[in-house]
Order: C-alpha cells, then sequence, then structure tokens
C-alpha cells in the first residue's frame, strides 16, 4: 500500500501553475524577478481546462527560467478588471511587472512555447 501513498502524496510538479489571487498578485507577479505568465482561466470554461493542461504540460522546461501562475476570473475580479480581461482563457506574459503579451483563447503547444521562449529573452 506503501506505493498508493507515494502516488497520491506526491510533492507538486516544478514548474506547475501556482495559484494566484486579487491579493497575492503584486507580490507574486509584479515584483518577481524572472519573467511570468499569467493564466485567467474559469472552472466552467472548458477551453480553459485545454490552456490549463498546456500550461501543466510545458512549466516544468521553463522552471526557474518563468513563473507560471493561474487566476481564477470568477474568484478575482479586480485583477480582472484591471487588465481587462473579457474572454477566457487568456494568458498575460509578463516581464519587469509589466504585460509584454497577451493571448486570448486557445494556442497550440509549439507557438505557446515560442512566446514563452521570446518571453525570456
Amino acid at each position: 500500500m506503501g506505493f498508493l501513498k507515494d502516488l497520491f502524496h506526491r510533492p507538486p510538479k516544478p514548474g506547475k501553475p501556482i495559484p494566484v489571487t486579487d491579493d497575492s498578485f503584486q507580490e507574486e507577479v509584479l515584483e518577481s524577478e524572472i519573467p511570468a505568465v499569467v493564466d485567467f482561466w474559469s472552472p466552467r470554461c472548458p477551453p480553459c481546462q485545454v490552456m490549463g493542461g498546456l500550461l501543466d504540460e510545458i512549466g516544468p522546461d521553463y522552471d526557474g527560467r518563468v513563473r507560471i501562475f493561474k487566476l481564477n476570473v470568477e474568484q478575482n475580479p479586480k485583477i480582472t478588471q484591471k487588465y481587462q480581461v473579457r474572454s477566457i482563457p487568456t494568458v498575460i506574459l509578463f516581464r519587469n511587472g509589466k504585460p509584454v503579451d497577451i493571448i486570448i483563447g486557445l494556442l497550440p503547444l509549439n507557438p505557446l512555447r515560442q512566446k514563452l521562449d521570446n518571453l525570456r529573452l
């Protein structure tokens, strides 16, 4: 039974998207010393689930070079309104606390990787 405990009590994978809120956004995202990516999503949005899965998949490849966050738009209206997110999924890429690129809707895996690679430049 030890294998079941190991299976269900694993530490999160490095690079896995980190939940962020209206209250933690400033410190976590805007004050991040490395580029940050914020996935604006809702649990009731099927395309958001797909985008979240893509970010989960590629997150470990960018661990230590890009921080990836998830912001639930239903629970965090202040930041959602501040960045004028009107359609989800929306992903905003930040460098030095400023938005430098935006993705509205789904983006295939390779173009998403290219955007993250460009963010690190």
